[in-house]
Order: C-alpha cells, then structure tokens, then sequence
C-alpha cells in the first residue's frame, strides 16, 4: 500500500523523505520487520521504541514513524529513509493499521466488553449464542483468540496491540466471520489500541479495584474513565444496573443507546428466582412475551450477570430464545471456575480470581455449598498493585476454612516479598493459614490435605498455562500440576 494511503486521518504530520512510497507491511516490533517496512517506535513502560530503529532499518524499513517528543537530532537517520513524525504514535498507529487493512471492522459487528471482572465468561457466551443461531463468531480476548471453533493461539494480552488487532480482524473477515466478540481492556482503551475500531455493541459488566499501578491507572477515576470510552465508539450499550459505576455510564454517554441488565434493581432485563447450586444456576427471565428458565453449568451469582450481558446482545440479534438456552447450558470457559476431574474424586476449582473483589465472588459462592472445608491456595502478580495484597490475604482469611499462600506470577519481584504482604492482611483474621511460597508444594500440601467433601479453589492464574519469574515464562498448567501430584502419591 502507498504510504500516503497508510497516513489517511493521521493529524498533525511532520515528514521527512519520499512520502510516494510502497509499503509491504507495518509493525512496531523491529525484529519483525522486513524490507520495504513502516516501523513505529513507539515509547512503552518497558521498553523504548527509538532504540531500536538501526535495528528496523538494519532489517529493511523503508519509513520510521515517531512521536514529537523524540530528539531528532540523535537519530541520525540517512536520506534515503522516509522520517515521519506524529503528536500521538499511538493512536496514529492505530489509525495506519486501520487504513492498511482496510479498515475491516466495518464489514463486522464488533461487540465490546469491557468491564473489572466477568469479561471472559460473557464473550465466550455470547459467542456461543450467536453461533448456535447460526453466525460465524470470532472471539480475541484474555484466554485465546478463535475463529468459530479453530484456536488462533494463547493471547499475550487482554487486547492486542493496534496493529495485531486490525490483522485479526482483516483474517476473520477473510474467513467469513459476520461477527467478532471481544475482550477490551481499560488500558486498550487508554493506550489508543482500539482508536479506528467500529463498535456495534458494548458491554459493561461491572467495575471494582484493580489495575491501579505506575504502569496502568494512577487511580480509580482513570480506570473508570478509560472504560467509559468504549461507550464513545459504539451505537448500543448494555450495562449492570446493580453496579454503582456501571450506572454512571448513561449519564455519562449521550450518544450510545444504553439499555441495563440485572437482578436487584430497576432494569430492562431482569433476572428472577434465582437457584445457585455447586454445578450449576437457572434463573427466569423475560425473552420477547414469555419468561424462559435459563440454565448454565458455571456455578456462582456472577454467571447471572454474565448471562444477561450475553442474552441482552442475543436478543438484539433477534435469536431464538431455545438457541439462548441450548448455548448457555453447554458453554465451558476454561480457568473460569472450572472444576479438574481427578482420580482423588477431590473438588477443585482453577479460577482466575487476582483481584479482591473477584476472590471473595468465589470463595463466598463455593463456602455457601461446599458441605466440607473451602481452602484457598493463591498469591498475587508481581508488578501490578501492591495495595491489593493485604487484602486479598484479608479475604481469604475471612472467608476460607484455610489458606496456603504462594506465589503466582511474580515477575520481576521477589515472590517472598509479595508473599509477606499478603500475610500483613491474613494475619488481622482468625484465619487458618500456612505460607508455601512454591506455587507447586502449594497444590501438593491442599491435595493431601483434603478429603472427598471439602473445595479446593486454586486462585489466580486461571487459563494460565505458565508461570512468569523475571521475564521467562516457565510451563505451568495447573490442571496438569494436579494430576501430576496425584499420580505421584500412588
């Protein structure tokens, strides 16, 4: 594509060079760059873009895109290499790669759903819906990316950069996909990652403390605010009617058609008589002119809430309500409260529970069944908010019979160090607790604690096939781990 082409909408421009060029591709990483490239420097947390353009153009790229701030001076780029400067890179490399893709969202409806917690569950059953009533879905978020069942690999992030998602995008409209189902981040939404994307639908399923650090939000009213931007871009909103933020947002969007889902206030879309159980929960709810029982095998209140995000979008499709609850019966999202089978016959459950609020969803949704004891093993993620800590420790503490604290994806901390703040919080309880700081001693010491009666919930890591220690993720499938610890007890 011409690179005048590529730069379409892009304001304030400042270049260098022979603006006439073709481009073979765009890309912000320098090792994936080739000859006749555009590559974005772009400035991250972690890493400096700008370092790396000898690299790009060691590689092959013909152009290099850069912020106003860069000292250009310090460069000291050859003639024949196209320079183009923008006021936001960000959000120009969102625009260019929706440009070079030929701005695919627009021939998909694009569903959005944002949100603290619940956004896995409720795409993996929208899309389950949608395709029951006979759409090809393509799903990107946290735990893979697909194009109707086919797997499209594990996903490095929540929302993919900008141009990774107009890519996916472009490939599932090749592949005929009518619809896409997605996961979007605060921080996608303040980084720009989906500036250019045509949204059709969003969803905001409710909002609590988390991400609040030096390298996402610096409070509670950015994180807020970050999300409320997915209203801007979209013709219809859904939103929880019981979560006192997700409230605002009608208030606060005046050019989105909002409607609410709920169960305890005044909403469009209520749910009623509601039975939760260890396997399961059904609720009644209102589809066209009949009350319908719905049924999903995702135990826990919060699957209420996700079912009526997924059903508010079906019905806006038009599906049949016996499509609706043939999905939500067979829908599975892996990580999600899922149970591990095992030759023990013990309950455990691998649920993706890091924040406060969503440890104590779980711990209290499986203490009000589990006939036995309920006992937590979790740590908390390095590099991410250290406030939280102590109050997870609180939580558990509180709510389960007994605690193994570990580590989960340290990072680049010293899991001792996350461990012993959890600590701070479990200590201000009555709660039964010891400290394993090996996440697989962890398990092994719930396993041989446990009997046929009690819950083991595994908290943290979910999905996650690995464990992350100073930038080096290491395998760690903890469904895998079980069996492995229970095979090698006999």
């Amino acid at each position: 594509m011409n690179l005048k082409e590529i730069l379409i909408g892009i304001e304030g421009i400042k270049a260098k060079g022979n603006l006439d060029l073709e481009i073979n591709s765009i890309d912000n990483d320098s090792r994936k760059i080739k000859k006749g490239d555009l590559f974005f420097a772009i400035k991250g947390f972690n890493v400096d873009g700008t370092q790396y353009i000898k690299d790009a153009i060691q590689n092959g790229a013909e152009g290099i895109v850069v912020d106003e701030e860069t000292n250009l001076k310090e460069l000291d780029l050859s003639n024949d290499i196209t320079l183009i400067v923008v006021p936001n890179i960000r959000k120009a490399m969102a625009q260019a790669a929706c440009n070079f893709y030929h701005h695919p969202s627009k021939r998909l409806k694009v569903i959005g759903v944002t949100g603290t917690k619940g956004k896995t569950t409720t795409t993996f059953m929208i899309k389950g819906i949608l395709e029951k009533q006979g759409h090809k879905v393509g799903l990107i978020g946290t735990i893979e990316n697909y194009i109707g069942s086919a797997s499209l690999g594990d996903s490095e992030r929540t929302t993919p950069e900008s141009i990774e998602l107009q890519r996916l995008f472009a490939k599932m409209v090749d592949e005929k996909c009518d619809v896409v189902v997605m996961e979007v981040s605060s921080q996608s939404l303040k980084l720009d990652r989906v500036y250019g994307t045509d949204f059709d639908i969003g969803i905001f399923t409710n909002f609590s403390e988390d991400h609040i650090s030096a390298k996402e939000h610096p409070n509670m009213q950015d994180y807020f605010e970050s999300k409320c931007k997915l209203f801007e871009m979209c013709k219809t909103g859904f939103v929880n009617a019981d979560d006192v933020y997700a409230q605002k947002v009608p208030k606060l969007v005046k050019n989105c058609e909002i409607t609410t889902y709920g169960i305890d206030n005044y909403c469009n879309l209520l749910a009623k008589d509601i039975t939760i159980t260890n396997s399961y929960v059904d609720f009644k709810v209102k589809l066209g002119t009949r009350n319908e029982r719905i049924k999903t095998c995702i135990p826990g209140r919060f699957s209420v809430y996700n079912s009526l995000a997924a059903i508010a979008v079906a019905l806006k499709f038009g599906c049949d309500p016996e499509k609706i609850k043939e999905a939500l019966l067979e829908v599975r999202v892996p990580g999600r409260s899922e149970l591990v089978n095992n030759k023990k016959d013990l309950t455990i459950m691998i649920d993706y529970a890091h924040s406060p609020e969503s440890l104590e969803n779980i711990l209290s949704a499986v203490k009000s069944y589990t006939r036995g004891r309920v006992i937590c093993v979790f740590g908390c993620g390095g590099d991410r908010d250290p406030g939280k800590r102590p109050i997870m420790g609180e939580v558990s503490g509180r709510i389960a019979d007994y605690t193994i604290i570990t580590s989960d994806n340290p990072r680049t901390e010293d899991p001792e160090a996350i461990v012993k703040q959890i600590e701070e919080g479990m200590i201000k309880t009555k709660g039964n607790y010891t400290v394993i700081v090996d996440r697989r001693e962890a398990i092994k010491h719930a396993i041989e604690m446990a009997n046929k009666i009690d819950m083991i919930v595994l908290a943290g890591k979910g999905h996650e096939p690995y464990q992350e220690i100073n930038g080096k993720k290491y395998p760690f499938d903890e469904r895998i781990i079980v069996n492995e610890i229970i095979e090698e007890e006999k």
